[in-house]
């Protein structure tokens, strides 16, 4: 259920270009006068923006399907790390344990 709330970028792509096809073939073939013109053609200017925007974020992302708990691009690591400046601070004896958990975890 959760997969038709939130749908990937080229499930978006699709739709948004079938719907500016449609509304395209709709003014072509019905030729509205008036105002619904002015709609359907501002109606297709935006599926078509829709359609362009997710492509767009296809394309930056390579194509590929991040999953949900992954870090962005340029963003650290979710993992916890250690620098200086925190082993000075802490005591030898809890840095000590907290890498051989460390360790643990990720031999598993």
């Amino acid at each position: 259920m959760r997969k038709i709330l939130r749908p990937d970028a080229r499930t978006v792509a699709v739709v948004a270009a079938l719907a500016a096809g449609a509304v395209l073939l709709a003014l072509a073939v019905h030729h509205p006068a008036g105002i619904l013109t002015v709609g359907l053609a501002l109606l297709g200017l935006l599926f078509a923006t829709v359609a362009g925007t997710a492509v767009a974020a296809l394309r930056e992302r390579g194509g590929r399907e991040e999953p949900a708990g992954s870090a962005p691009p340029g963003q650290p690591d979710a993992e916890p790390f250690l620098d200086a400046d925190t082993l000075d601070a802490l005591d030898s004896a809890a840095v000590l344990a907290r890498l051989s958990r460390m360790r643990e975890v990720s031999d598993q």
